[in-house]
């Protein structure tokens, strides 16, 4: 008798370290910190309010201004948006950010080819962990944009179906809120990236029209090829 409890025993021991390992490789994989991962270069200081990512000068000054002499020669043309000008855009938006008692910093855009990857620290009662969101951008066969999310991680854990849930969960929660101007930009690409939502994609210049035909992503840069439309009952042709 005494043999089987001292066995039994034994067997609960070894049960206990598996849980144990399996908890501590876990933890591990959360606070894993990806050595791509370098923040710093566009840091904003915290005490700076965000600027509205529409209105950034590397927008308005560099890209937009290749847009408009773009739409201006009626045929298609092609626009380079440097992984440098992303940071820049990203960095100046207003950090840290908060949301359901997470605090969110250090954001970070990497260009490789075919995917556009965004980085950030997440904070949750003092433990720092890297959030990586894999985006691969395409235009479909309707002539519509998707920004398909591939990948979710935390640290070096890949959480891409619950990150998904949640995210559709939250986008359906901030419809049923508050009133939402669907037709604004930021919120076609709010819907795309929570909601798997593509989106029409025609940009009006003066009195031109352009829309995006292709998206190509390389590393360190991302080009966006547009082609011109006669008008909205065109954009999907």
């Amino acid at each position: 008798m005494e043999v089987k409890k001292k066995a039994k025993y034994k067997k609960l021991f070894y049960w206990l370290l598996i849980d144990l390992a399996v908890a501590l490789i876990l933890f591990a994989l959360l606070l894993h910190r990806p050595g791509r991962y370098k923040p710093g270069d566009f840091r904003m200081d915290d005490d700076k309010p965000g600027r509205d990512w529409v209105t950034h000068p590397y927008l308005t000054h560099e890209v937009y201004p290749e847009v408009y002499n773009g739409a201006q020669l009626g045929e298609p043309f092609e626009v380079v948006i440097s992984q440098k000008g992303l940071n820049s855009v990203v960095a100046d938006s207003g950090w840290p950010k908060e949301s359901e008692g997470i605090l969110l910093y250090g954001p970070a855009v990497l260009l490789v080819p075919d995917t556009v990857v965004f980085m950030g620290t997440a904070n949750i009662k003092g433990v720092e962990m890297v959030v990586t969101i894999e985006l691969t951008p395409k235009v479909n066969e309707q002539k519509l944009l998707v920004l398909d999310v591939s990948r979710v991680k935390v640290g070096a854990m890949n959480i891409t179906p619950l990150a998904k849930m949640t995210a559709k969960r939250m986008y359906a929660q901030k419809l049923s809120d508050e009133p939402i101007d669907t037709g604004d930009l930021r919120t076609k690409i709010a819907g795309a990236l929570l909601n798997d939502e593509p989106f029409d994609h025609v940009f009006i210049i003066e009195d031109k029209k352009v829309k995006v035909d292709k998206i190509t992503v390389k590393e360190g840069k991302l080009i966006v090829r547009l082609v011109p439309v006669s008008g909205l009952g065109d954009a999907r042709r």
